[in-house]
């Protein structure tokens, strides 16, 4: 559908109405969030041999080695073999070490890369590894139920689970059973993990920490150091600065497939849509254009929106924004306090998208 609408200080403009996420309330049945345990399309195609290791840092490409060595050691038989042995004409040899490895890092040198790159490196089926974010996983346990949800995640090889949450216990332990149960099927597990509330530092959350959080687990990983500091912002650019309304509107009547909504009206949507819907809300959303982007008002919106930066991120959909630029969104006690990687995160995330979205504003 076409319609005309007028810009202040410009002529009308006939173009494609853009949509409004605000409008949008998508509704994802349990097998859907089955199916999409893949990586994102953002990491489609990355590969260990597609991850540049910075010379500076010798522990990337000793993390390349690793996992690559783990994946071709995932080639044989399911571990247990329970409703899968039938398949293969020998008994499968028992594994041996550790059947996960704990990614340790900053945010931003490369984890979810070499995480994707190791599920693509698993030969199997991709009916047979799983890949998703910690909120992913919780999700579908939602979804499922508990029960459900070993019995659909048992027959797998691989579980990959990127920015495992420590920062709500509740969630932590309910994960952890859950891997136990996926261990004792013979499921091998990686895993990427976010920060505990008060383990300020460097913006990373150390393997001992992780592994004393998940306890009867830590046997099960093996943790590998990955240095170095946040590839988004080497050799960049800073971040293009807020556009003003008129060119933020405009540039989404000129992208087929934009969505322009009010940033302050979103933030009261997402309210109104679970977490495990950001995904949908994005579904053939080419760019996201924002006016009047202002801080966030409280924590709970904060983590809201900071999931679905991860879901944009994911689905490389640029962001166009006027009003504050995307390092002024959370305040300073959010930005000190027990999520503060979470919200350096977004930041780093939503600053990338933005420089990808320069190109939709007419020079």
């Amino acid at each position: 559908m076409s319609s005309s609408t007028a810009v202040p200080g410009q002529s009308p403009i006939a173009e494609t109405a853009p949509q409004s996420l605000c409008a949008l309330e998508p509704r994802v049945p349990a097998d859907r969030l089955v199916a999409e345990m893949v990586p994102p399309p953002r990491f489609d195609s990355v590969r260990f041999d597609t991850y540049v290791p910075d010379p500076n840092q010798p522990s990337q490409t000793e993390a390349v080695k690793v996992l690559g060595e783990f994946a071709g050691g995932l080639g044989g038989a399911h571990a247990t073999g329970a409703g899968r042995r039938k398949w293969f004409s020998k008994k499968p040899t028992p594994p041996t070490g550790p059947r996960g490895v704990y990614l340790d890092g900053g945010y931003g040198v490369g984890k979810t890369h070499l995480l994707a790159s190791l599920w693509h490196a698993t030969p199997a089926a991709p009916s047979l590894k799983a890949f998703g974010t910690f909120v992913e996983l919780t999700n579908l346990v939602g979804a499922l139920g508990f029960q459900q949800t070993v019995q659909t995640l048992s027959g797998h090889r691989l579980l990959c689970i990127d920015e495992f949450e420590l920062d709500d216990p509740g969630d932590t332990v309910l994960v952890s059973s859950l891997l136990s149960r996926l261990v004792e099927a013979g499921v091998a597990l990686a895993a990427t993990s976010n920060t505990l509330p008060g383990k300020l530092g460097e913006g990373r959350f150390a393997s001992a920490d992780f592994l004393r959080e998940i306890q009867g687990l830590s046997s099960h990983f093996r943790p590998l150091r990955i240095d170095g500091e946040d590839y988004r912002h080497r050799g960049l650019p800073e971040a293009p600065p807020p556009y003003s309304d008129e060119q933020v509107t405009r540039a989404a009547y000129a992208t087929p497939g934009a969505a322009l909504d009010d940033f302050p009206g979103l933030l009261d949507h997402l309210a109104r849509v679970h977490p495990s819907r950001y995904g949908a809300l994005t579904d053939g959303i080419t760019a996201v254009c924002l006016t009047d982007v202002q801080p966030v008002p409280d924590q709970s919106t904060a983590l809201r929106l900071v999931v679905l930066a991860d879901r944009l991120y994911d689905r490389e959909v640029p962001v166009l924004a006027s009003g504050l630029p995307f390092d002024q969104l959370f305040s300073d006690e959010m930005l000190n306090g027990g999520y503060r990687k979470k919200y350096f995160r977004a930041i780093s995330r939503l600053t990338a998208l933005a420089r990808d979205a320069k190109g939709l504003v007419a020079q």
